[in-house]
């Protein structure tokens, strides 16, 4: 794991030190990646990852964070986890969409009918557990292949969000095992008007407006170093 110094005034101390950051930058992978210093990761220290620990484990202030619903959580850079600013979805999810909601999409064959099994469960309740999801749209045994695969586009595609974590439920001993995703279409977190706020933009417009904010990014963490 890469990490700050734990005495380094720079590190994030705390979940709700993250989204402050989350929200001045606008967009935040969990792990490093190719842009130096562009992540959680290497803004925290590595003393106490998968600890258990809320107050100081950055694994654990992913689900705390998916749980306030004050920014958008999931797969959404390269499939991998990353936060986005609710000032900056609407802009994200209308390039990512290319400005079509998910029926539209499928009307004009740009969907295939795995996607639209999952997006169709969503029509009948508002949040799913990713096993639930499974089953309900027909993946596993004898039925759809590659569910995780899709549920990694459809966040990447902004249709989906996580929007917490919840361990599994047994009638004879509660809850056990991992908290496991919770998603959600963010139209149903924050609403329709707001997730489509940019649709009457050029969808070309939003992926210029991301990739200057992409460049300043770079910027303001190469100030910081």
């Amino acid at each position: 794991m890469y990490g700050m110094d734990w005495n380094d005034p720079m590190r994030i101390r705390s979940w709700h030190d993250l989204i402050s950051w989350i929200n001045e930058i606008g967009f935040l992978p969990l792990f490093k990646n190719e842009i130096e210093g562009f992540s959680v990761e290497e803004h925290t220290s590595n003393l106490f990852w998968w600890t258990g620990d809320p107050e100081q484990d950055p694994w654990e202030w992913r689900e705390l964070i998916a749980r306030s619903h004050e920014v958008a959580y999931g797969k959404f850079f390269g499939k991998k986890s990353a936060f986005v600013s609710l000032e900056w979805f609407p802009v994200f999810a209308h390039y990512r969409r290319d400005g079509y909601d998910f029926d539209a999409r499928w009307d004009d064959e740009l969907a295939n009918i795995r996607s639209k099994k999952i997006m169709d469960c969503f029509e009948e309740q508002d949040e799913y557990i990713g096993l639930e999801l499974k089953r309900r749209a027909g993946f596993g045994k004898g039925g759809e292949k590659n569910f995780n695969g899709i549920l990694t586009d459809l966040q990447m595609q902004s249709y989906l969000v996580i929007k917490d974590f919840r361990r599994k439920v047994n009638k004879k001993v509660g809850e056990y095992g991992m908290p496991v995703c919770v998603y959600s279409k963010p139209e149903d977190l924050w609403g329709y008007d707001m997730v489509t706020a940019n649709y009457k933009e050029e969808p070309s417009k939003s992926k210029f407006v991301i990739g200057r904010i992409g460049y300043a990014r770079q910027c303001y963490l190469h100030c910081l170093a």
